[in-house]
């Protein structure tokens, strides 16, 4: 394929009267890890539904692997190899871990139902470390549990574009780390993975570039130093403290 996996041009999201995202231009190359950044309100969600096809752009396009996908539905979008994961993680309760990586397989098309999509099932739990709990309900995981099994499922999609949306959100530190293992594993399976995180620790470590919104607006863009440096973050964002701070530590 030539050209950039996933290309945004000109894309705005309207509820209303409120413009949550404004004219957003972005091009994701094949196998980047590219953070999403800015205040809680900033439009960073609305942008991932945008793409994801949860809610259709109100203008502009989203056009993955030279396809334009804008106003498809989201199995749709799905199925041509996009998957995500949510900030608020709700796997089927009543299901075991297994059936529920086994589901996201089949809604993808990508196994037949019965023992096939479950052999793979096993295969994306033990990637993410959860193969001995597989016969569990899901509603007896922890929340690092629940994280996990939510990454098997996207897994579970085999997408080229991983869209994470606060996966780290509620983890201690401990948990932070094995999850920032799991996503460089993913990455190196060649995975384009694109990470809405407010733990800049984690960007920072994680991503080749960053992608920074405020008020629904892409203010800057850039490999993580530029974007510490840069004073339209700084003050949108970052903080003058912190930009020094890690400015000293990444320098």
């Amino acid at each position: 394929m030539s050209g950039p996996l996933l290309e945004l041009a000109g894309v705005t999201r309207r509820f209303g009267g409120l413009r949550a995202v404004a004219d957003v231009t972005l091009s994701v190359p094949e196998g980047e890890v590219i953070g999403l950044i800015g205040p809680n309100g900033a439009g960073k969600t609305t942008l991932v539904n945008a793409i994801a096809g949860v809610h259709t752009a109100t203008s502009g396009t989203v056009r993955f692997a030279g396809e334009d996908i804008t106003r498809l539905a989201p199995w749709k979008v799905a199925r041509r190899g996009i998957a995500r994961t949510f900030q608020i993680v709700q796997p089927f309760p009543e299901m075991t871990v297994l059936e529920n990586v086994a589901a996201a397989a089949m809604f993808a098309g990508a196994r037949a139902y019965g023992r096939e999509a479950k052999t793979e099932a096993r295969e994306h739990l033990r990637f993410v470390g959860l193969a001995d709990i597989a016969d569990r309900p899901a509603a007896s995981l922890t929340l690092a549990m629940r994280k996990r099994l939510e990454l098997a499922k996207a897994l579970a999609m085999r997408p080229r574009l991983l869209l994470l949306d606060e996966v780290n959100a509620g983890l201690n530190a401990s948990e932070v780390d094995a999850a920032l293992a799991l996503i460089r594993g993913i990455a190196a399976r060649g995975v384009t993975v694109l990470i809405i995180e407010h733990l800049m620790k984690v960007v920072l470590s994680l991503c080749s570039r960053i992608v920074v919104l405020h008020h629904g607006v892409l203010i800057a863009q850039g490999d993580p130093q530029a974007i510490i440096r840069d004073s339209r973050v700084v003050q949108a964002y970052l903080g003058r403290r912190y930009a020094a701070g890690a400015e000293g530590e990444h320098g």
